[in-house]
């Protein structure tokens, strides 16, 4: 009989030091679908885990210059095309004074830009996640560290992983399913 997909296996940690060594094992040992739960900020944790790579820079930059070009071109519109005044003997695209509008959308549409994608990326709202369903998990909110490392990781297998997860002295492992 074929086992049901799981989601990863999770182990429980007493300190915050534990739980960061143990990161940085499984880091060095090429584990890369990695998520640690605390209920207090580790400092270490984050780079023991390993930055995860990103596009949210390069689509708020599109954000920002989508914003800019769109609120020069609409003030250019508007003065040059739907409603030219001849204000003093200025050309019609005075581009000076269109910098502060410019500049407001350019703000406005990058910032919009990167919550959605920053929701959209994090997959939230999130009413459930597999985690949830751990036995014991509700310490991760007052005393217990945990680590996960995810079944769709390349390197993980069922055995391997779990014993690696023992032998780095963890109070307990655990099976995540989905």
């Amino acid at each position: 009989m074929e086992h049901p997909p799981i989601f990863g296996l999770m182990a429980e940690f007493e300190t915050p030091q534990e739980v960061v060594h143990a990161a940085k094992r499984a880091r060095e040992l090429g584990y890369t679908h990695t998520d640690g739960y605390s209920p207090f900020p580790v400092e270490g944790l984050y780079e023991a885990l390993g930055p995860r790579k990103t596009r949210l820079p390069f689509l708020v930059l599109c954000g920002g210059i989508v914003g800019g070009l769109g609120g020069f071109f609409m003030q250019y519109y508007s003065a040059v095309f739907a409603y030219p005044l001849n204000v003093g003997g200025r050309p019609l695209n005075s581009w000076p004074s269109f910098i502060p509008i410019t500049f407001e959308l350019t703000i406005l549409v990058a910032g919009l830009t990167a919550v959605v994608a920053m929701l959209f990326r994090n997959g939230l709202p999130r009413p459930y996640h597999p985690v949830f369903n751990v036995p014991g998990f509700e310490r991760a909110t007052s005393n217990s560290f945990f680590l996960c490392i995810e079944a769709t990781d390349p390197l993980f297998d069922r055995l391997k992983t779990g014993s690696f997860l023992k032998n780095l002295h963890a109070k307990h492992v655990s099976v995540v399913d989905h």
